[in-house]
């Protein structure tokens, strides 16, 4: 039976430990191996055949998380300890320190305040911070974020995109200290997104540096400004340091009829917070407050309400619907394309007349380098592409290529005809800027033979290979008035572009 001070401190540890550990759903096994223990050790300071060290106490309360409940235990038991060591007899002292030292940064309380006033909201955040850590603290990182939409993130994104939350409006204004002693922070942007921003307050201003020193304590308060355009029906504190106490308040004119209610939320679950939230009314105001001890480390605690009152703000439950895509047939189209269907592209093109038609040879390659580079305006074209001149409408035997290394001059192709091809071939996918919805799998040579015109008339041949090949073959056809598909084997049929799998990416040889 126990009798002893020293061993019902041990016992109260050994109690404290195992509540924990059960609250976090762990076993004595799993709990070891995150505390980095072997396995049995746990079951014999939970058996009290071992008695726990401080290294174990340390490790126990930041694996459990328990708010300092753990590390207070053991600082009790072993005060006792070194009590009876010495031949001195005491009480065990309170602790000065909830947590123990070397930690870091923590908050001993916090309270997070949200007003409704005159078409936006306002933010004030309190922290009471003790550095338990080594080296002095000057800077705090604050974490700001909106939500339009919290139940519709696809548009809330669209909305915050359209919408974006600027420094310039939150007018955010910090402080270190408190009365009289209270100085002005500094901040700086650490991330500046549509939705998101990122700042360190400065333990500084224009006036000098006041660093908080190890075994120090302070209040911090930092307040910012958005508006209920960019707000959504949400309140939400993430405990990211250890906190001692955390108390999160709602402020409305109470006109609105607002109806709040609280929402914890873990890596493991999200359940209705544990305890009530408080009511009172004052001037006019609707005021909601939630607080809780020791709250989890990493998780978040929610307030969410809806207004009821004629007066109070709108909100949708999602935001408006994305405007639909057009189809890539359209979006060629758009710019000129023309399209399966059209007669132009079962004919055959006329050859021009070089040298006399030079100009005109000019002329129709300009045009179909300034649609190319529209074209790549509109699409990544991974593979390479081409355009042949009847696909903007323009009959005549000229079209030209982009190879896939974009840093290569587009191949240039007047009155152009295969005069030899490879035995090997291989089969891929193509696409076609006249019917853009689908991809088909094409059979060609690995090499052609092109003999083709310049400006000045005279005739070359050139060799071309592997995808280069695919691509000027592809437009050599457009100038005969064929498309890939008349290239398919019979029983092969069109994908459309959605159940693609290689967009983006070239063709594998």
């Amino acid at each position: 039976m126990t009798t002893s001070p020293i061993d019902r401190a041990a016992d109260q540890f050994v109690t404290a430990l195992a509540q924990w550990r059960v609250e976090r759903g762990m076993t004595k096994k799993q709990l070891a191996a995150r505390m980095g223990f072997d396995p049995s050790y746990v079951s014999h300071v939970e058996g009290r055949r071992h008695k726990p060290t401080e290294d174990f106490a340390r490790r126990a309360e930041a694996v459990l998380g328990a708010g300092g409940a753990i590390w207070q235990r053991f600082q009790e038991y072993d005060e006792l300890r070194h009590a009876r060591a010495t031949g001195l007899h005491r009480d065990p002292p309170v602790p000065v320190q909830w947590l123990p030292p070397g930690t870091g940064l923590i908050v001993e309380r916090e309270v997070a305040e949200l007003a409704y006033t005159d078409g936006a909201y306002r933010c004030r955040v309190q922290r009471w911070l003790y550095n338990a850590g080594v080296e002095p603290v000057t800077r705090y990182l604050a974490k700001i974020s909106v939500d339009r939409y919290p139940h519709d993130p696809a548009g809330s994104n669209r909305h915050h995109r359209e919408n974006p939350l600027t420094f310039d409006e939150m007018d955010v204004h910090a402080f270190a200290g408190e009365g009289d002693a209270a100085e002005t922070m500094i901040w700086r942007v650490k991330l500046d997104r549509d939705a998101s921003k990122e700042i360190w307050l400065m333990f500084a201003n224009g006036r000098g540096q006041f660093p908080l020193y190890p075994g120090e304590r302070t209040v911090i308060e930092y307040a910012y400004t958005v508006g209920e355009e960019k707000w959504g029906q949400w309140f939400q504190r993430a405990v990211r340091l250890p906190t001692r106490s955390l108390t999160v308040r709602l402020n409305f004119p109470e006109s609105f009829e607002p109806q709040v209610w609280g929402v914890e939320a873990s890596l493991a679950a999200e359940v209705p917070v544990r305890t009530p939230l408080e009511r009172r009314t004052e001037g006019g105001r609707a005021i909601f407050e939630w607080s809780t001890d020791a709250p989890l480390l990493n998780a978040r605690y929610r307030l969410e309400w809806r207004y009821r009152g004629a007066d109070a703000p709108v909100y949708e439950e999602t935001g408006p619907p994305e405007p639909a895509l057009p189809r890539a047939s359209h979006r060629m189209r758009g710019i000129g394309i023309i399209q399966r269907g059209s007669d132009l592209l079962r004919q055959r093109a006329r050859h021009f007349q070089l040298p006399r038609e030079g100009a005109a040879a000019r002329n129709a390659v300009t045009r179909l380098l300034t649609s190319l580079g529209r074209l790549e305006d509109l699409h990544e074209f991974s593979k390479g592409v081409g355009l042949a001149a009847p696909q903007i409408g323009v009959p005549v035997a000229a079209a030209v290529v982009r190879p896939p290394e974009r840093d290569v001059d587009p191949v240039v192709l007047l009155n152009p005809r295969v005069v030899g091809e490879s035995v090997e071939c291989d089969e891929q996918y193509e696409g076609c800027l006249s019917f853009f919805d689908y991809r088909g799998l094409v059979p060609r040579p690995l090499r052609i033979d092109v003999e083709h015109a310049r400006f000045d008339g005279t005739r070359v041949v050139t060799s071309f290979e592997r995808a280069l090949a695919r691509l000027i073959s592809h437009e050599i056809d457009h100038l005969e008035g064929r498309l890939y598909v008349d290239r398919m084997e019979a029983d092969a049929k069109l994908i459309p572009v959605a159940q693609y799998q290689q967009t983006g990416r070239p063709w594998d040889y």
